[in-house]
């Protein structure tokens, strides 16, 4: 769900106290919509998050490293000029509102202090990071709204900021007392729904809260208003005072719903509605929660939109070498029906004595033919009979050449395209900019991508780093990133007794089982072929084949692209791929 105003006003209640006479001591920029302030407080160091990310806004506490781009933005630029060494000094939130402000202590370019304020705006599609002055005038934000995009509130430099408009009519849940609901709900129609009804009447709360709400009533999410009486009354005034009470004071209970161990949904307290349909997992903060539901898809929204330019040049050079295939192809086929001119060319030679000039075709018995038939040749009735059969040899001379050409040419364009498929599956188990750095590096060195030219000196090339694991017996795992990797790995880390995986007949990431000199165990063998069936594009397959062989019988043939290997003397391991294993065996660094 997202971040609603009763959760985030439990969410700023819990980061207060930490926030609250901390010290900004360094400013990041991760992502193109989220901002990093390394703090120095009272309870020690701690990263405060604030993300004005349309999918997922919101502020927390951090413990997930984040890869900073090698050039600060210019957002990020501004916020260290003026934030830099900035104490805060507190942290509200607008009545209802899902907008958090944080009133700073800084000093101006005079050196004399003043107090600034940086306001999040976790609104959806209308997100929004603002820097403000002490005159509460905008100084800059992270996503400008002219008039052109909001005729009602724009968002620029150098106007002074204004809060949203509340939409008429709505009320402050948590300044809505016990005996104010219940006049309200005497004056309601009864022919609402519980769930719409709170929705229409109350800012700030999503509908999973207000069917929450409906459920511990009466048992049902769509529970009328018409049902609320006696108990069932007494039982919705009570959980809505829970409700409030637990975002105003808590205790709050951070639970997150899961769906086959994928977080779905999530509140500041336990949602019983889904019944068994969803487990549920329990936070001590809501700042771990946020962490946990939101690392695996930040991450993979970071490496889409860092690796949309790979992905478009890598996109248009297999589709350009795929439809030149199709052409090699068809020109192949076409020069492999080639007997047909040389046959044309002996039959004409063999008749010329029926034959003038000016004919445009030869009636002739084909003595080719066991059964003895007639053809018909077509002429052109400008040349002589003998150049028309010099003709027909010409392009039988020439359909033979271009069968050894295009032969070679097609094993040389199936693998170019089986290479830029490799490369394809890489960007797409790339976890960062790291990773989609290497693969950027190797697409310069094999001519696909232009070298930047930026008049900066190029910082010098780190050596590929492949990801490590532990098998539950104790060995070493390692698999490669990328294609640079796995030639890393392959034919210059690995010893020839060590064990060589890679998933049969689709691409992969190389995997190497260290032996240490001795015979592997069944199970570290069944859980390094289970990391190349999940770094690889069957990780979504029931059961995926994974080849493995020791290391002395892959070779790589001259000339062949990265990552590009034969081998030979395997055996074939089928298991499936499971999605919990590499965090497991994973080794921290």
């Amino acid at each position: 769900m997202p971040l609603d105003a009763v959760c985030l006003t439990a969410l700023v209640r819990e980061l207060r106290p930490a926030l609250e006479g901390a010290r900004v001591d360094k400013i990041f920029q991760p992502g193109r919509e989220e901002v990093l302030l390394h703090l120095r407080g009272p309870e020690g160091s701690r990263k405060l998050l604030l993300t004005a990310n349309p999918s997922h806004p919101r502020l927390q506490f951090t413990e997930l490293g984040r890869e900073n781009p090698a050039a600060p933005p210019v957002f990020c630029m501004l916020l260290r000029k003026h934030l830099t060494g900035a104490r805060i000094l507190s942290v509200t939130q607008p009545p209802a509102e899902r907008v958090v402000d944080l009133a700073l202590e800084t000093r101006n370019e005079m050196g004399d202090l003043v107090c600034r304020h940086l306001i999040l705006e976790a609104m959806g599609r209308r997100s929004n990071l603002i820097l403000t002055d002490e005159a509460g005038r905008i100084t800059d934000c992270m996503r400008r709204v002219d008039a052109g995009l909001s005729s009602l509130r724009p968002v620029l430099p150098g106007l002074f900021y204004r809060l949203p408009p509340m939409r008429e009519g709505k009320r402050d849940p948590l300044e809505t007392g016990r005996e104010a609901l219940d006049a309200l709900l005497d004056g309601a129609a009864r022919e609402q729904t519980a769930a719409d009804w709170l929705l229409d009447q109350f800012a700030g709360l999503s509908p999973l809260l207000c069917r929450e709400l409906a459920w511990r009533a009466g048992g049902a999410t769509d529970l009328p208003l018409a049902a609320l009486t006696g108990e069932t009354r007494v039982r919705f005034l009570d959980a809505f005072e829970s409700l409030c009470a637990s975002a105003r004071t808590g205790p709050a209970e951070p639970t997150a719903l899961l769906k086959d161990g994928t977080p779905k949904d999530f509140s500041l307290l336990p949602i019983r509605q889904y019944g068994d349909h969803f487990e549920r997992r329990r936070y001590d903060t809501l700042s771990l929660l946020l962490d946990d539901f939101y690392a695996a898809r930040e991450t993979g929204e970071r490496v889409r939109q860092r690796g949309q330019e790979l992905l478009r040049a890598l996109t248009s050079a297999r589709n350009r070498t795929a439809r030149k295939l199709q052409v090699q192809e068809k020109e192949l086929a076409e020069a492999q029906g080639r007997e047909r001119y040389r046959i044309a060319g002996d039959l004409i030679t063999s008749n010329l004595y029926r034959m003038e000039r000016g004919m445009d075709k030869l009636t002739c018995q084909n003595y080719y033919d066991p059964a003895g038939g007639e053809i018909i040749l077509s002429l052109d009735p400008l040349l002589t009979p003998q150049q028309n059969a010099a003709k027909y040899y010409r392009r039988y001379t020439k359909a033979k050449t271009a069968d050894a050409v295009l032969t070679r040419q097609l094993a040389q364009g199936r693998a170019e395209l089986d290479y830029l498929e490799s490369v394809l599956e890489a960007v797409g188990r790339a976890e960062g900019e790291r990773d989609l750095n290497e693969i950027r590096q190797e697409l310069e060195d094999t001519g696909y991508l232009r070298r930047r030219r930026d008049g900066k000196k190029q910082p010098k090339r780190q050596r590929p780093q492949p990801m490590e694991f532990r098998s539950s017996a104790g060995l070493r795992i390692s698999v490669g990133r990328n294609n640079t990797q796995n030639d890393q790995l392959t034919c210059k880390s690995a010893g020839k007794g060590d064990l060589w995986l890679h998933t049969q007949g689709i691409h992969g990431a190389h995997v190497i089982l260290w032996t240490e000199g001795g015979e592997p165990d069944e199970e570290s063998v069944r859980e390094a072929a289970m990391l190349a069936a999940w770094y690889s594009q069957g990780r979504e397959s029931g059961k995926v084949p994974v080849d493995y062989t020791p290391v002395k019988y892959v070779k790589k043939p001259n000339g062949a692209r990265p990552g590009m290997v034969i081998y030979t003397t395997y055996r074939t391991l089928y298991v499936t791929p499971d999605r919990g294993l590499a965090a497991r065996l994973a080794v921290k660094k």
